[in-house]
């Protein structure tokens, strides 16, 4: 069993708390269906936001899906000129079997252009 590093990011249309959270399961779920995630395999979680976002921790949406025992930390995105706006990334670190070439990283809504050539061709929107 190794630790492996699964990525995924999603973009919301508005800094709400409700759009912030709900893209936030939305993009967890995803990510976990698409690598066989279990909570108990979890080791942690690094979340960060595009400076746009900040009406809620999206870390609230992995305590909301049982995730109580698993290491978050919420941080800002670098601000960089002309970067993908409404943004919200993830890092999660996994207990798992699966090689790194088998971790599937999960891009959804305006995020699928950041990474579209390593994605499975059904994650793409």
């Amino acid at each position: 069993m190794w630790c492996r590093g699964v990525r995924g990011a999603i973009t919301v249309g508005e800094n709400s708390r409700q759009e912030v959270l709900e893209a936030t399961r939305e993009l967890l779920q995803r990510m976990i269906e698409a690598n066989d995630i279990r909570p108990e395999d979890v080791c942690s979680a690094i979340f960060t936001t595009t400076p746009d976002i900040n009406a809620e921790f999206p870390a609230l949406a992995a305590r909301q899906m049982g995730w109580h025992n698993v290491a978050l930390l919420c941080a800002r995105e670098i601000d960089v000129p002309g970067a993908l706006p409404k943004c919200i990334r993830v890092l999660i670190h996994v207990n798992t079997t699966k090689r790194a070439d088998e971790i599937v990283h999960v891009y959804l809504r305006g995020a699928k252009d950041l990474k579209a050539s390593r994605l499975a061709p059904d994650l793409r929107d």
